[in-house]
C-alpha cells in the first residue's frame, strides 16, 4: 500500500507511527501541502478533499482522514481497547483531538513555525485550554484510556509533542510533558 503524507504534519505522522507499530508494509510518498502537491489533478482524483494523509491500498481503494486510517490500521490490535466502554472513551478522545485540540495547537504551530506569523490570540487561548484539559485528564495516569497505549495517545501526542513550535510551553503542563515522553517511548517515536 501507499501512504501519501507530509512529514511536517502530525496527522500524517500518527498514521505512519501506527503502520510502523503494526509492522505494516507500505511505501511512504512524501506529499507537500506547502508546495501544493495535494492540489494536483492526479491527487484530487484520489482524494477530492485535497488533504493528507491518504492511503491507497493495494486493491486501489483509498481512505482519507488520519483517525479513520489509524482505526483501519489498528483493527484487531491492542491499540484499540477490547472493552466496549474503554473503546468508546478512545473514540471520545479521537473526536476531541480533531475538534478541540488540533484546530488550535496545530494551527498555532503552522502559523508561527511555518508561516512565521503570530497565531491569532483566540487560537492560542483555545490551545492553552486544550492543553490544560489534557494535563488534568492525565493526572496520575500514563495513558489516556485504560492501562496501555491506545490510538488516543498516538493521536494526541502527534501535535502535542511539537506544541512549543506554536508558542506553547509544555513546562506549564507537567502531566502532559511526562505523558509525551511516556507515549513516545511506548509508540517508538521520537
Amino acid at each position: 500500500m501507499q501512504i501519501y503524507g507530509d512529514s511536517i504534519s502530525g496527522n500524517c505522522l500518527k498514521v505512519k507511527w501506527v503502520a510502523d507499530l503494526r509492522g505494516l508494509s507500505y511505501r511512504w510518498i512524501e506529499t507537500s501541502v506547502l508546495d501544493g502537491e495535494t492540489r494536483t489533478p492526479d491527487y484530487l482524483a484520489m482524494n477530492p478533499a485535497g488533504q493528507v494523509p491518504l492511503v491507497r491500498f493495494d486493491d486501489g481503494r483509498c481512505l482519507a482522514q488520519s483517525n479513520a486510517i489509524m482505526l483501519a490500521f489498528a483493527e484487531g490490535s491492542d491499540l484499540i481497547p477490547a472493552d466496549g466502554y474503554l473503546r468508546a472513551k478512545m473514540h471520545e478522545w479521537l473526536f476531541w483531538e480533531q475538534y478541540s485540540h488540533e484546530p488550535y495547537v496545530a494551527v498555532a504551530r503552522f502559523q508561527l513555525h511555518y508561516l512565521k506569523q503570530p497565531p491569532e490570540p483566540r487560537i492560542v487561548e483555545r490551545g492553552k485550554g486544550a492543553l490544560k484539559l489534557l494535563d488534568e485528564a492525565l493526572r496520575g495516569r500514563d495513558h489516556l484510556v485504560g492501562e496501555h497505549l491506545s490510538l488516543a495517545d498516538i493521536a494526541l501526542v502527534a501535535y502535542t509533542r511539537v506544541a512549543h513550535e506554536g508558542g506553547f510551553d509544555l513546562a506549564d503542563y507537567p502531566e502532559v510533558k511526562r505523558w509525551v515522553a511516556t507515549t513516545e517511548r511506548a509508540a517508538k517515536i521520537g
